[in-house]
């Protein structure tokens, strides 16, 4: 089976989740962003695995755990590039770039099974907007382009580079946690939320 690896770009714990601040303080949105990063490190174990981050915090997380770091360019759409370039030069023949925020993920292995055929596979978001999960042949030029609409926009760019697209609905993949309405479906999920509210 072609090498597979995983990217998960991490601004800061404390920085993420800033639309939750009406329902979680800082301290509390930091240990959730710490806490779902963990579960979607814990995933990726089975696979060379790197995370995208300047910050401190977040590189000592990171050690801790023996997954290896790389520095953060500065957007989400450098970091998960910076990542795939770093997994590339390790050998792995598809990258899975996978949002921090998963309370569910129990494994990336819905998204690799192209190799290293031309497809990207990707996981619209549990609002069929965003990309929680991308996987792609890791040399492939692509151009990411997260943020609101970015489920559309990546496969629009796969199909501009000539690749298919392969739509995967997986709901430990999908949920990702952004919005106060999500927090309430985290103990549906067994990832019970802090309880420390702002």
């Amino acid at each position: 089976m072609t090498r597979a690896g995983v990217v998960v770009p991490i601004r800061a714990f404390a920085l993420g989740k800033a639309r939750l601040a009406g329902s979680l303080d800082a301290a509390a949105r930091a240990a959730l962003g710490r806490s779902l990063a963990t579960r979607v490190a814990t995933a990726a174990g089975g696979y060379p695995t790197v995370v995208v981050s300047s910050d401190d915090e977040v590189r000592e997380w990171a050690r801790t755990l023996g997954v290896a770091t790389v520095d953060d360019p500065g957007s989400l759409d450098a970091a998960a590039d910076a990542g795939r370039l770093h997994l590339a030069g390790l050998g792995c023949g598809r990258v899975v770039i996978a949002h921090a925020d998963l309370p569910d993920v129990r494994s990336f292995d819905a998204v690799l099974h192209d190799g290293t055929r031309p497809v990207v596979a990707i996981v619209p978001c549990h609002r069929d907007d965003g990309t929680p999960v991308l996987s792609l042949p890791a040399t492939a030029p692509f151009r990411f382009a997260y943020g609101p609409g970015s489920f559309r926009r990546h496969a629009a760019e796969a199909h501009r580079l000539g690749l298919g697209v392969r739509v995967v609905r997986d709901r430990s993949l999908a949920f990702d946690v952004d919005l106060p309405d999500d927090l309430a479906a985290l103990s549906d999920l067994g990832a019970l939320a802090p309880s420390s509210a702002a």
